[in-house]
């Protein structure tokens, strides 16, 4: 089915994305799609070097005519989060993505498209290979792993790039031009806990939570999604005050930057109980479907017997426990009071560890305000620290201040409206783009962020829209043709 993409409209671009899906690019295991993207500059005998972390940048010089504009920094990020459908069978490390074609929509099959951000990749990389497109000097930079810390822009060197204009291709709405966007921080509670043994007369079920959307813990988390993680714990919370149970396990969410889809716990109930827990269980998922069935019409948990186990949690850990996640703050924080509409402040209560005598809570925290993401981050602090955790807080990153006066600003600005006839959505984003940390090695930068609309990124549900992206690699090239004079 990937013959299909290949002929979809711009061809040049998509036959890019159709070459980069076919090589595997986790976070952190880049080595791969670094040396392809590597052999690609060097092939089209360009400048091309690749850093001390492995950015690559590749420099080509201006078309005739533009030899007198700046220097146009192109950025995109080459890896992409790896989840999939849990009765999806395939390797992230081994296999490309499988695409298809629904309407007007790229997905993929059972699994992220990877759209974010190889949209923009293989933006760069079709502009790269033209020899026919009008372009001032360009530095393309191909930054790594951005989606779990942000490293590659942390320690881009700071004497790589020369450009006075950065495009960021990772935008996901066509008709917005971005200007800011969120910090964030890493919050994670850590707790060892010693282990029971179960006495006789329990009977042991699986839990599993299923069939939400999930999706972009910055982007998405407006939309007040259900996680998995919180409404698994809403299931449980309280049940021991009218039951005897007993929890094995806990596993619940996947990447930090991801709203949980899905949550199993393995726990174990006493025999005289069993009917009444399995009807207490269904009144509770009725009625929390019931408040989701607008947002998660596919929310479902399912019951199942499953092997007893032999250990479980102690009491007053299980309970500690319970009570930290169901305090834990998740989802938006304080909406922006000087952009109207902007996240300002949320958490996402990512994933949840618990097995074997250790006890692991992920979760990330987003501001475009210092001082708003520290009080969060101090309230879930607090929070996990009473519950008997640990809590680490690292991974922090810097948010993008808005420039409503930016020169580049005005030319899309412009740019746009001529086009398509109506004005651009200019404004801040709640997630986190590597403009802001590049912008601390580069404070001289003009720096702007646009892309092709992408729905459900971070999420097997990851879209691209076909009409989008044509009308997208319209705007780059009318854009490139009309940078600014030096």
């Amino acid at each position: 089915m990937n013959e299909a993409i290949r002929a979809l409209e711009p061809r040049e671009l998509w036959n890019k994305f159709a070459d980069l899906n076919a090589v595997p690019r986790p976070s952190k295991k880049e080595e791969r799609v670094i040396n392809f993207i590597k052999e690609f500059g060097k092939n089209l005998n360009l400048k091309t070097k690749v850093d001390a972390v492995g950015n690559v940048v590749i420099k080509k010089p201006a078309t005739r005519g533009l030899e007198d504009r700046k220097t146009v920094v192109l950025q995109a990020h080459l890896d992409m989060v790896h989840q999939k459908n849990n009765d999806t069978q395939f390797d992230f490390e081994s296999q490309g993505i499988e695409m298809k074609i629904e309407g007007d929509w790229v997905k993929a099959k059972g699994t992220t498209l990877g759209a974010d951000n190889g949209l923009g990749v293989a933006t760069m990389m079709a502009i790269l290979e033209s020899d026919t497109l009008e372009h001032p000097a360009l530095e393309c930079l191909f930054t790594i792993d951005e989606e779990t810390g942000m490293t590659g822009a942390k320690n881009l060197d700071p004497g790589i790039l020369e450009g006075k204009i950065l495009l960021n291709l990772d935008t996901e709405e066509d008709d917005e031009i971005g200007i800011g966007c969120a910090g964030g921080v890493d919050v994670t509670a850590t707790q060892d806990y010693k282990e029971e043994n179960l006495r006789e007369g329990y009977t042991a079920f699986q839990l599993k939570l299923k069939g939400l959307q999930g999706g972009h813990s910055g982007m998405e988390i407006i939309k007040g999604l259900g996680n998995a993680n919180k409404l698994m714990n809403r299931l449980l919370f309280d049940l021991p005050e009218s039951f005897e149970m007993k929890i094995s396990e806990i596993n619940g969410g996947g990447l930090r930057n991801a709203i949980p889809r899905e949550s199993q716990v393995v726990l174990a109930m006493k025999n005289s109980e069993v009917d009444a827990f399995k009807s207490e269980i269904q009144k509770r998922t009725s009625a929390i479907a019931g408040e989701y069935s607008s947002l998660e019409p596919n929310l479902h948990v399912e019951i199942e017997t499953t092997q007893l186990p032999e250990k479980v949690f102690p009491i007053d850990f299980q309970q500690q426990l319970l009570s930290a996640i169901e305090a834990a703050h998740n989802g938006v924080f304080r909406m922006s009071p000087q952009i109207e509409g902007l996240v300002e402040t949320s958490n996402n209560v990512a994933n949840v560890r618990v097995k074997n005598g250790k006890a692991v809570i992920n979760c990330l925290t987003r501001s475009s305000v210092e001082s708003s993401r520290n009080n969060l981050s101090n309230s879930l602090k607090a929070v996990f620290n009473l519950a008997g955790f640990k809590v680490e807080l690292s991974g922090e990153y810097p948010g993008w201040a808005p420039d409503k006066d930016s020169d580049i600003l005005k030319v899309l600005d412009k740019l746009y409206q001529e086009i398509n006839g109506e004005k651009a959505h200019i404004a801040a984003c709640h997630a986190g783009l590597e403009c802001g940390i590049i912008g601390s090695h580069y404070p001289e930068m003009d720096m702007i962020s646009f892309g092709p609309t992408i729905k459900g990124a971070h999420s097997p549900d990851e879209r691209a829209s076909i009409s989008s992206v044509q009308k997208y690699w319209k705007f780059v090239i009318e854009v490139l043709k009309n940078i600014p004079k030096n």
